[in-house]
């Protein structure tokens, strides 16, 4: 190694001493004592059981929350207009507005490619009717089913996901 090379060495490894401890200031005292395992099981958001639910809708606000909570479910939603007419589908958008004329709910209708826009305004109740697809689909369930299959003695193991319907 030339005098060169030993000095470039020298000053890389101390510049980059330097800047893993600038980046370890700017850190919270948390995060300057984690590793990648402890970040890698941080728990994940529990979801609520909704499927079959029926919320009151008797405030602005219930009503709010019941859509955004039906915008996060991963099934289909019947949804009672108020002039009686029913429409069941999958909410994949939502438009919140100041005021409930100005809100708009997007579905993908049951059995079609159709998509609507109803009015929060015009929503006389709601409910969460279909099945949640995502229900139980974690990847630690995953992993569970595997080590079940593997501990009774399966070989070729391959979990296949679960039709829709």
């Amino acid at each position: 190694m030339t005098r060169n090379e030993f000095v470039a060495t020298g000053c890389n490894s101390i510049l980059r001493k330097a800047n893993r401890e600038k980046r370890k200031a700017n850190m919270s005292e948390p995060q300057r004592n984690l590793t990648a395992d402890h970040l890698e099981v941080v728990d994940g958001r529990q979801r609520e059981a909704i499927e079959g639910w029926i919320p009151d809708l008797a405030t602005e606000a219930e009503l709010r929350d019941a859509l955004e909570k039906a915008f996060d479910y991963r099934g289909d939603v019947t949804i009672t207009r108020k002039d009686g007419s029913r429409v069941e589908g999958y909410i994949f958008d939502r438009r919140s507005g100041p005021t409930l004329d100005d809100s708009v709910v997007r579905l993908i209708l049951q059995n079609s490619a159709e998509k609507i826009s109803i009015a929060y305004s015009n929503i006389a109740a709601l409910a969460f009717s279909g099945r949640d697809t995502a229900a139980g689909k974690s990847w630690e369930a995953w992993v569970r089913k595997y080590w079940e299959k593997k501990a009774a003695g399966e070989t070729h193991i391959a979990l296949e996901p679960e039709r829709l319907d």
